[in-house]
Formats: C-alpha cells, sequence, structure tokens
C-alpha cells in the first residue's frame, strides 16, 4: 500500500490537501472512498486516520483521506457542508481517481463516523444518487453519551474528551436535534446508502453503533456489522501513529471487502 499527497479542487471548499491511497493489488475497477480521520471533533489528522485508510485500500479500495474542519473553530454545520463538497467533487473526479464506473463510498471512525452518516443522510436528501455505502466504525452518532457501553467501559478523562467534543461540535443544545448532526435521532432512515457498522466490545460507542445498525436494518436499509472481540482500545487506538500492526486491523480490512463485495463494488 502507497500513498501520495494531492490538491482536490472543491466548489465550495476550495483546494483541499488529501491523501490518495493505492493497495498493492488494485481491482480493475476500484472503489472510491472518502475517507474521514478520528479525532472526538477536536483535533485528528490525515496521519492519524492512516491505520483505517490503509486497511481501505489493502481490500481493493482507492482512499481519498482529507482534513475536515474541527469543531473548534468550526461547529456544525460547517464540517458537514465541507464534508459533502468534498463528496461531490469525488464524483466529478471519480473516472480520474478510480474509474468512471467506481462505486463511491464513504468511510469514518469515531468523529469521522458521524460526518460519514450525517452525509449519507445529507446525499439521500439532496438526491445525490452517486454514494453506494456508508462505513462506520465507532461512530459517534449520540450526544447523550448514557448507554451501558460507555458505563461499562468507564472511559474517565477519555470521557469528558468525548463530551467536549460534542459539545464544542453542536455549539448549542438545539442542534443537538438535528438529524445530520445527531445521527441516532434520526426519524427517517429509509432510503439511505447501505451501511457496514464496526464495533467491540470494549468499544465505548458500541451500543449506539448497533442500535443504528437495528434501526436501519428496520428501515430496509442493507446493514453489514461486525462486534471484534476485545480488547482493541477503540478508540483510541485508531490514531496510534505506532508502526506496529494491531491485531484488529486485518479483521477490519476482511470487513471492509466483504462489504464492497456485498455492495456490487468488488467481484465476490
Amino acid at each position: 500500500m502507497t500513498f501520495k499527497e494531492e490538491i482536490l479542487d472543491c466548489d465550495e471548499a476550495g483546494p483541499v490537501p488529501v491523501r490518495v491511497y493505492v493497495g498493492d493489488q488494485l481491482p480493475e475497477t476500484p472503489p472510491l472512498v472518502l475517507h474521514l480521520h478520528g479525532g472526538l471533533f477536536l483535533g485528528g489528522s490525515i496521519a492519524s486516520g492512516a491505520r483505517v485508510a490503509g486497511r481501505l485500500a489493502d481490500a481493493g479500495a482507492i482512499v481519498v483521506s482529507v482534513e475536515y474542519a474541527l469543531a473548534n473553530a468550526n461547529p456544525f454545520p460547517a464540517p458537514l457542508n465541507f464534508v459533502f463538497d468534498v463528496l461531490e467533487a469525488l464524483k466529478r473526479r471519480c473516472a480520474k481517481l478510480a474509474d468512471r464506473k467506481s462505486f463511491i463510498f464513504v468511510a469514518g471512525e469515531e468523529a469521522g463516523g458521524n460526518l460519514a452518516a450525517g452525509v449519507a443522510l445529507m446525499a439521500r436528501d439532496q438526491q445525490m444518487g452517486a454514494l453506494r455505502g456508508q462505513i462506520l466504525l465507532s461512530p459517534m452518532l449520540d450526544p447523550c453519551m448514557a448507554t451501558r457501553s460507555f458505563r461499562a467501559t468507564q472511559l474517565g478523562v477519555g470521557q469528558c474528551k468525548l463530551a467536549d467534543g460534542w459539545n464544542r461540535y453542536l455549539g448549542f443544545a438545539p442542534k443537538a436535534c438535528h438529524p445530520y448532526a445527531a445521527p441516532a435521532l434520526a426519524t427517517r432512515l429509509a432510503g439511505v446508502a447501505p451501511a457496514l457498522v464496526i464495533t467491540a466490545e470494549d468499544d465505548p460507542m458500541r451500543d449506539e453503533s448497533l442500535n443504528y445498525a437495528r434501526r436501519l436494518r428496520e428501515a430496509g436499509v442493507l446493514v453489514r456489522e461486525h462486534v471484534l472481540s476485545g480488547p482493541t482500545g477503540w478508540p483510541a487506538a485508531y490514531a496510534d501513529e505506532a508502526g506496529n500492526m494491531q491485531d484488529w486491523e486485518e479483521k477490519i480490512r476482511g470487513d471492509f471487502a466483504a462489504f464492497f463485495q456485498q455492495t456490487g463494488a468488488l467481484p465476490s
């Protein structure tokens, strides 16, 4: 797997620095994935998202990982509007970046998973028609942070950071009710792109992830889900920039490949 730095020209966002990952064994018509790193809306970077982006590339995709606007200075809806603009730019440049027949996906972990879920709802409502699937890893979906998995993990300082991230992103209380900002509260899920939802036994976002997967399925959406056995150290382990491969990385690579096949983006 290799990557290179590029500039993606977008309408509203202007020139956007991205990192493009390509796997060692690229299929003839690879899926094109917009990847959104984690960081609790407060930090994170293209570099900290390299583990997930790399495994997406190893699964046969061309991956465009992007630095999105952080909530410290840009609360909702600015980061989401930025991501949607980048997604539209990928749609226009699909043939150049991958192949004209390639399917487009959006993927993200924790805060990036929130944006991926939100932009999937936005793409449905604006009848974008180009999104083949959404890949959500430990997505931050519910600002209430009151599930059993949150209580069980006893995050301590980490939970305070999650709460701070939510507060910065939402800006003020009324925004917490907007389905694009807090997808767990969305009342209309039918018609969104198929979803791969991955969580873990020791993941504080486990319960909200599985509940969202269940509600998508009940709404008629194709859903694939996987709960990894612990310990994974999620969500902090996503951003571990040490060189050693984690046990969970090969597992999620397999999930990515199976989802691409299930949605017709790769041959089975």
